[in-house]
């Protein structure tokens, strides 16, 4: 079934994919005290770029602009009742437009590496740009990261502040046959959640696999490196990767490896040791009531006392530990960017999930809707 563009609040679609802040239930009310919108900048092109501020009622604080959905900051109080912002990222539009390493952002239409930048639907071959040649990452030069995103607040029933971003991808767009509606919900919740529920729809055959790219540093994204941080990984098995970082399609169990997190394990000792020092792709396990979140990983900072814990419907997750940050970048607090500047967790499909179905199907067809949900609690001893 073709739908019209827009997509609710987690468990609220309908199979004709409403938008509901047209049509907002019975017994809803909007939060506006808690959502705000300002000017962020304007793109070459003359329009607008906005930014979005979400408050929850216990304090935790997310703005996220529509130029490729990106959190620019999450403000979050440590155990002395301090203030921070635990993602990395820049306060101005121009070094986003320069470009950067996918800071915050929506990634897509599929995330990772494509292998030899092509892929064959239903018998037919596309070949899309090889922006990391001779590979196709995250949705190409011009991704979902790059795109203007239309935002409106929405309504809950809880009253948490929520914002759903739309976008339509034309059909040929980097390549990729049909034309995809997109939304993507962020939703600060009263118990301090960053929950993003994606949904998505075509009216054509086509992979599709989004992630959230934000890059964690739970003592603040000026304070240095995570290794003073713990992770724990909930996963018994990774995918295999290639020297060129693109996925050998063969699980592999991780006991006896570096990328056995599933203990909490600090990493300091851990990051140069970890998957092509890079960090793997993990598979998720299956969840004990089919669609619900699993709860996939935990990242803790002992000094600040603050805890962040992912759950996602999503079957992967790729940890990536900014293994390639040089310090040629430089913040929104003026410091640079080095090596293990911040750690994203990012929940997805399986990259190479047309070819290999079993692993993983990310085609995305008519009449079938994807939709997934992925959560970053955050908690503090204070």
């Amino acid at each position: 079934m073709w739908c019209p563009e827009g997509a609710a609040y987690w468990g609220a679609v309908t199979a004709e994919c409403h938008i509901v802040y047209d049509n907002v239930p019975k017994g809803y009310s909007m939060i506006h005290a808690h959502i705000g919108s300002r000017h962020f900048g304007s793109l070459p092109s003359g329009r607008t770029v906005e930014a979005w501020t979400l408050t929850g009622a216990s304090g935790l604080t997310l703005e996220a602009i529509t130029y490729g959905g990106i959190v620019t900051k999450l403000l979050h109080p440590d155990e002395n009742g301090d203030w921070l912002d635990l993602v990395l990222g820049f306060n101005q539009l121009n070094p986003y437009l320069d470009g950067h390493p996918y800071f915050g952002a929506i990634v897509g239409r599929v995330a990772g590496r494509t292998p030899g930048a092509c892929f064959t639907v239903d018998g037919e071959t596309f070949h899309l740009p090889a922006n990391e040649p001779p590979h196709h990452l995250h949705g190409g030069a011009e991704g979902f990261d790059k795109k203007l995103w239309t935002a409106a607040p929405i309504a809950r029933s809880d009253g948490a502040p929520s914002v759903q971003l739309t976008y339509c991808s034309p059909n040929g767009e980097q390549g990729y046959p049909g034309t995809v509606r997109v939304s993507v919900t962020y939703t600060v919740t009263n118990d301090d959640a960053f929950v993003i529920d994606t949904y998505a729809c075509t009216d054509r055959p086509t992979p599709l696999s989004l992630t959230h790219h934000s890059y964690f540093n739970l003592a603040g994204e000026s304070s240095g490196s995570i290794a003073d941080h713990s992770l724990q990984v909930f996963a018994d098995e990774f995918v295999d990767t290639n020297e060129d970082l693109t996925v050998a399609d063969r699980l592999m169990p991780v006991t006896g490896l570096p990328d056995d997190l599933r203990r909490p394990t600090p990493l300091a000792g851990t990051l140069p040791r970890l998957t092509r020092g890079h960090g793997a792709l993990y598979a998720v396990p299956k969840p004990p009531v089919a669609g619900g979140p699993v709860k996939i990983a935990q990242l803790v900072h002992p000094a600040s006392g603050r805890t962040l814990t992912c759950s996602t419907t999503n079957p992967y997750l790729q940890l990536y530990t900014a293994s390639a940050f040089d310090g040629s970048i430089v913040g929104k607090s003026g410091r640079p960017y080095e090596k293990h500047a911040g750690l994203c967790l990012e929940c997805e499909g399986y990259p190479n999930g047309a070819a290999r179905p079993d692993l993983g199907d990310i085609v995305l067809r008519p009449g079938a809707p994807q939709r997934h949900r992925t959560i970053y609690a955050i908690s503090s001893q204070h």
